[in-house]
């Protein structure tokens, strides 16, 4: 069965683009432009990635990992930030912070390194 991610974006264009990669890549997409559907849908799809943007028109994507990471439901589904205005590297460390980050405008070949990582896949 191949690895479902769960990207969260308000740009369609870098809905359609990253889930492309994905989809070749062989994984199980699913694509949310909006957070207010988040949990509901981590419920139905059940992701093993959940990759979202920081910056959507109508949360924090700072905030949704915040409470994934506090809820013993979806605490353990490692998420990806991408952001091209907030250096989240920083807080990595700290309660409650993303599995890792990826800076805007970012290279295919790190995402998909990025991705493998956090799936625990062989990093070719």
């Amino acid at each position: 069965m191949n690895k479902r991610i769960l990207i969260l974006d308000d740009d369609q264009g870098i809905l359609d683009i990253v889930s492309y990669l994905l989809t070749d890549s062989g994984y199980d997409v699913h694509t949310l432009s909006t957070g207010e559907q988040i949990v509901s849908v981590i419920q139905q799809f059940n992701p093993d990635l959940v990759l979202m943007d920081v910056m959507l028109a109508d949360m924090d994507g700072r905030l949704i990992c915040r409470d994934l990471k506090a809820d013993n439901i979806t605490h353990h589904i490692p998420v990806i930030l991408i952001s091209g205005t907030h250096d989240l590297a920083q807080s990595l460390h700290q309660k409650g912070a993303p599995n890792d980050f990826i800076p805007k405008p970012f290279d295919i070949e790190v995402l998909l390194q990025k991705v493998k990582e956090q799936l625990q896949e062989p990093v070719i």
